[in-house]
């Protein structure tokens, strides 16, 4: 089984918080979807004919997109590649996009998934991240989802906004619990370089919330989801009645995937592959038969070590057996003699032969991690 991503590099404004590439010239798109195809055509025996399990349309802000080019993306991907009839079909979207005509386009065209960049259900900190829907529009994008047939229903929300209090954050979480949603992914503000938020930070006209209040807000994520009965299956995100990301969850799990336009990145168990990160340029080299990706071979190291960081983030954690299996004798070693520093912290579980973090090792995740790989 295999994944499919789709980068859709367009957006109508850019939030303040937002690393991921994008673009604004929307005029390009007509371009990208005739380059996009031909690269579905020179990439179509990456998977080496594996069936696809799951696509998935991300950004950007993939909402951008017509019902004509959504269709015409997804019948051009359906006749490249094969794809199972219960395909899982996500598709971020903006809340102010999804209005119940377009909600009826995508359903048409065979999305069954939604995953809604809400981040927040209070319109001054969606001011604040410059995003273009209100907090009633986010409410509205969820309920006109469910109306018209879109029953598996991923929202994103940020915590450790500036000037997010306990209470607000718990006041986002408790709508989020009174609409039909199925699943949820948060994140803690990140100010990656580049972005408006990180040059007011560094410039004295942002403050970054305190470590406490973070680790409060993380506490009240984990304990108002646990009491909602949504089951934290990887550190940030959130399923109920398992209603995994099937797509998010191959990515943890090591399945190959295929990564499709500007920046996507494609993985096969041997080898890592990115786009180059420019809408233009990606069209420009595809059109004239030029490269358009790096790669990288992956050595026994680093397929160890992108185990170590994508299983441990999971709720079905490492197993010593696959670690055996997979890697050696050796590795094993290595790991167990490693693991063994945390033996009596209370931050790993072991159970039979599988070690997970514990709640408590959920905030020392990445120190644990980073002791865990081999340099």
């Amino acid at each position: 089984m295999a994944g499919i991503y789709i980068h859709i590099p367009f957006c109508r404004q850019k939030c303040f918080y937002c690393d991921f590439y994008k673009t604004l010239d929307t005029s390009l798109v007509p371009k990208f979807i005739s380059a996009l195809k031909k690269e579905i055509v020179l990439r179509k025996n990456y998977l080496e004919n594996e069936p696809v399990k799951t696509i998935y349309f991300g950004g950007g802000t993939p909402s951008v997109l017509s019902e004509k080019e959504l269709n015409e993306i997804l019948s051009f991907l359906k006749s490249e590649f094969t794809v199972q009839q219960n395909t899982e079909i996500t598709f971020e979207a903006n809340p102010d996009d999804l209005t119940p005509e377009y909600l009826q386009h995508i359903y048409n065209a065979g999305i069954n998934r939604l995953s809604i960049g809400i981040q927040s259900f209070k319109d001054d900190f969606l001011k604040s991240m410059n995003r273009r829907h209100s907090a009633l529009q986010a409410v509205e994008s969820v309920k006109n989802a469910v109306k018209t047939g879109i029953k598996n229903i991923s929202i994103d929300l940020i915590y450790g906004l500036p000037n997010l209090t306990h209470s607000d954050w718990k006041a986002s979480l408790e709508q989020t619990f009174a609409l039909p949603v199925t699943h949820l992914s948060a994140y803690h503000l990140t100010y990656h370089k580049g972005t408006n938020f990180y040059k007011k930070l560094k410039n004295g006209t942002l403050k970054e919330t305190t470590e406490t209040e973070s680790i409060s807000q993380f506490n009240t994520l984990i304990e108002m989801t646990e009491k909602n009965g949504f089951e934290q299956y990887e550190i940030s995100n959130f399923a109920k009645n398992k209603l995994y990301s099937k797509h998010n969850t191959s990515y943890w799990t090591g399945e190959k995937y295929i990564g499709l336009g500007p920046s996507a990145h494609s993985f096969n168990g041997i080898s890592r592959q990115w786009n180059i990160s420019h809408t233009k340029k990606y069209i420009s080299e595809i059109e004239n038969g030029k490269d358009y990706f790096e790669e990288e071979i992956l050595t026994e190291n680093d397929k160890f070590n992108e185990y170590i960081l994508t299983r441990i983030r999971t709720v079905w954690g490492i197993s010593l057996n696959e670690i055996e299996n997979y890697f050696g004798n050796e590795k094993k070693r290595y790991f167990l003699q490693t693991i063994s520093q945390y033996k009596n912290s209370g931050f790993i579980i072991r159970k039979n032969n599988i070690f997970t973090l514990s709640k408590k090792g959920l905030f020392v995740s990445d120190e644990i991690m980073a002791n865990l790989m081999i340099i």
